[in-house]
């Protein structure tokens, strides 16, 4: 097992891990005095696949949305209320990412959506992959249906998630309050590699320290094209209103040029 970051060694899944862009490479049982060097071969097989995934999406005009953050930031409140605010206008399908347990897609099924739980069995993210898999076992789900608008929930993780590419035409960081402020200047590839900032449970922020133009300046000094949205899902608002605003926009870019 990769002492790094957890992704088993054996079984059914062979990975390598870019740790804060820095491209350390792990190997697993190489014989003494022998150099592997596994980066460029498996992450190059990751990205192909990542780009067949892509002109698939692109070619059923679905929109795949990739979210990435720590456990606990709120993606899946997120999701629930996402999916009962734009039910009946989109169709839209889930493809969970966790170690174990069905209990995220559970919830995404209890709200009339299809999801898929992908288990890694320990490893920290999803790679392209497991969504080819995922994304294929949610279309024999839907029926053959038409799909509008595709989430995947990540591992909760700010690491190895921000590294592996699925094929997504936008990724989505999300920082809760709880957290804190200093989630951009610690894990900065998660920042640069995203298109949109969410910062999530903004209810709380009278109970907690965390200045949002701090967070919000640090993130954009990493990535000026950062789309940044503050919000609380469980209790709608503006910030809310962006969001689907933002859902919405994407999905009418995507018919535009499926036409």
């Amino acid at each position: 097992m990769c002492d790094s970051c957890g992704c088993p060694s054996a079984g059914n899944h062979s990975y390598s891990h870019s740790h804060n862009g820095e491209g350390s490479v792990h190997t697993h049982g190489s014989a003494p005095g022998r150099t592997v060097d596994v980066h460029t071969s498996l992450f190059a097989a990751n990205d192909a696949l990542a780009r067949i995934n892509r002109d698939h999406f692109d070619d059923i005009g679905a929109v795949v949305l990739n979210l990435i953050s720590s456990p606990g930031s709120g993606k899946t409140t997120l999701l629930e209320h996402t999916i009962d605010a734009l039910k009946g206008e989109l169709s839209i399908g889930v493809i969970e990412g966790d170690i174990e347990t069905e209990r995220d897609a559970d919830r995404i099924r209890a709200k009339g959506v299809p999801a898929v739980q992908l288990t890694t069995g320990g490893a920290c993210h999803l790679d392209a992959a497991m969504i080819h898999r995922g994304f294929h076992l949610l279309q024999k789900e839907q029926g053959g249906d038409k799909i509008d608008l595709l989430f995947i929930e990540n591992v909760g993780n700010l690491v190895c998630p921000a590294t592996f590419a699925l094929g997504e035409h936008e990724r989505v960081v999300l920082v809760s309050v709880p957290e804190g402020p200093d989630k951009p200047a610690k894990y900065p590839k998660a920042f640069t590699s995203s298109n949109t900032f969410l910062i999530t449970k903004t209810d709380l922020l009278p109970y907690f320290d965390f200045p949002v133009a701090e967070a919000t300046r640090e993130a954009l000094h990493l990535n000026p094209q950062l789309q940044v949205i503050e919000l609380c899902a469980t209790r709608g608002g503006e910030g809310f209103d962006t969001w689907l605003n933002y859902l919405r926009n994407l999905v009418s870019q995507m018919k535009a040029r499926t036409r």
